[in-house]
C-alpha cells in the first residue's frame, strides 16, 4: 500500500512539474509589454511608403520610409539612406480584421498614420488609437496632406489621423 501511495505521489509530482514547465513555456508567448516605452504626450503623423510588414502574432509592425512634405520623395538621413521608421499595431489577428496585413500593405504602399514615438528617440512608435489610411496605388497625397484626403483612399480600423503635437527628428 505504501509503495502504491509513493508511486501516486511521484506521478502527481511529475504531472505538476510538467504543468509548470508548460505554463513557463507558454507565458512568454502570452506576455504583453507595457506601452510605457512610448511617449503618450507626443504624436507624430507620417505619410510614408511601406518597406515591409512584420506579422508577429503579438503586434503587427509596419516598417516604412516617410515621404517629405512635397509627398514626392522619401526622407533620407545624413548619409543619403532612406530613413526607416516602424509603427506597432495591435496583434496580427486584430489588424487583419481592420484590413491591415502583409498582402494588403505590400512594399510600395503609401499610407498615413499617427504614432506615439519611443521615449528613447528610436525610429518607432505605437499607433495607439490613431486612424490609419491607405492611398490608392501610385497616388500620393498633395503637398503637406495625408492619405485621408486622397479620393479613393481607405480607412483601416477606427480613428482619425490626429493633429501632430511634435515634429519627428531628422
Amino acid at each position: 500500500m505504501a509503495n502504491k501511495q509513493s508511486k501516486l505521489i511521484t506521478l502527481g509530482a511529475a504531472m505538476a512539474g510538467a504543468a509548470i514547465l508548460a505554463v513557463a513555456a507558454i507565458a512568454p508567448a502570452l506576455a504583453h509589454h507595457s506601452f510605457a516605452m512610448y511617449d503618450a504626450n507626443k504624436i507624430y503623423v507620417f505619410t510614408g511608403v511601406v518597406t515591409r510588414v512584420d506579422p508577429a502574432p503579438t503586434h503587427l509592425m509596419i516598417h516604412f520610409v516617410p515621404l517629405d512634405d512635397s509627398r514626392r520623395k522619401v526622407v533620407r538621413d545624413e548619409d543619403g539612406q532612406p530613413e526607416e521608421w516602424s509603427v506597432e499595431m495591435m496583434g496580427s489577428a486584430q489588424s487583419a480584421r481592420d484590413g491591415i496585413s502583409v498582402s494588403a500593405f505590400p512594399p510600395g504602399t503609401i499610407f498615413s498614420v499617427g504614432l506615439h514615438p519611443l521615449r528613447d528617440g528610436g525610429h518607432s512608435g505605437g499607433r495607439g488609437t490613431s486612424g490609419l489610411f491607405k492611398c490608392p496605388p501610385d497616388t500620393p497625397p498633395d503637398r503637406g496632406k495625408h492619405c485621408d484626403s486622397v479620393k479613393g483612399g481607405t480607412s483601416h480600423g477606427k480613428g482619425v489621423l490626429p493633429t501632430p503635437t511634435a515634429t519627428p527628428p531628422n
